[in-house]
């Protein structure tokens, strides 16, 4: 397995990256872990205005958890997959709490925080603290699975060989692993993109092992694409959206007048309840977590 591919994306990281308000210096360790909570299965176009927005409320964790979780989800906005918004208020209760208000730089520190896994523990230890550490989301693992393995994606779920691969292909020093690992995230979301790479602009196109072998199709499982229209998820958003714009608790009716068929939108109460983003504060009454 070459490691010349690492010279090759690191020169294209270099003049391509996009100027992005959690790679700047100012947006500190904070604004690096709110960002990847905030870009976990959501565009960056999306992120950019709720970043900023969330930034300028709460600039250090302990401003955030100084505020109620409900206040979190409030400001999470359309962005989706709300229970990120309070897995990030525990995270940054428990760095208020447990680490003077720090985002620690220790990886196993970061991997005990509440709402934390393998993923975000290596990209904040790796951004924000230049640490050497195999970052895997879905474009890095796309870019790996073309250039090294030569098949068009990776398995639907991350596996051990992939992370063999990102350990074997990990530079040894700090500072180039931490810029390999963000370089390699950007020419998936960039260049090695999922429908139509745009491989005459890629680095590294002449030693793909995908295009080497004929860049054959896909051979698996299909790849569906996630429908959004209809389904629960759609209805827990609608009955969300009532509770963040209201200023106080809501009645069940403001509640039912969102979506015509009762037992699904109970359900999607129920859900909403179960995971901790509504709380019933009486009979027929909701508001969000206090």
């Amino acid at each position: 397995m070459s490691k010349d591919l690492h010279a090759p994306v690191i020169d294209w990281f270099d003049e391509n990256a996009r100027d992005l308000p959690w790679r700047r210096a100012e947006a500190g360790p904070w604004g690096v872990m709110v960002s990847e909570f905030m870009l976990q299965q959501t565009p960056v176009s999306r992120v950019l205005p709720v970043y900023e927005q969330w930034l300028s409320r709460w600039p250090t964790p302990a401003a955030l958890a100084a505020d109620p979780a409900g206040e979190a989800v409030r400001a999470w906005g359309r962005l989706g997959y709300p229970r990120r918004a309070l897995r990030l208020h525990a995270a940054a209760t428990a760095i208020a709490q447990l680490h003077g208000g720090d985002v620690p730089r220790d990886h196993a520190q970061l991997l005990a925080l509440p709402g934390i896994g393998e993923y975000t523990a290596a990209a904040v230890a790796s951004f924000a603290y230049g640490q050497r550490h195999a970052v895997l989301d879905t474009n890095v693992r796309r870019v790996f699975a073309r250039a090294v393995t030569g098949v068009e994606y990776p398995p639907q779920a991350t596996t051990a060989a992939e992370r063999r691969t990102a350990q074997k292909l990990l530079p040894s020093e700090e500072d180039t692993a931490a810029r390999w690992a963000a370089a390699t995230m950007e020419l998936g979301a960039l260049v090695c993109t999922a429908r139509t790479p745009s491989c005459a602009s890629c680095p590294i196109a002449a030693s793909c092992a995908w295009r080497l072998a004929g860049s054959p199709a896909h051979d698996g499982p299909p790849r569906r694409g996630q429908t959004y229209a209809g389904t629960d998820r759609q209805v827990r958003g609608k009955l969300l959206a009532v509770l963040r714009e209201a200023h106080g608790p809501v009645v069940q009716a403001a509640l039912d007048r969102v979506w015509h068929e009762p037992v699904q939108r109970a359900r999607a109460l129920d859900g909403l309840v179960a995971d901790g983003l509504v709380e019933p504060v009486a009979d027929g009454v909701y508001r969000l977590p206090g």
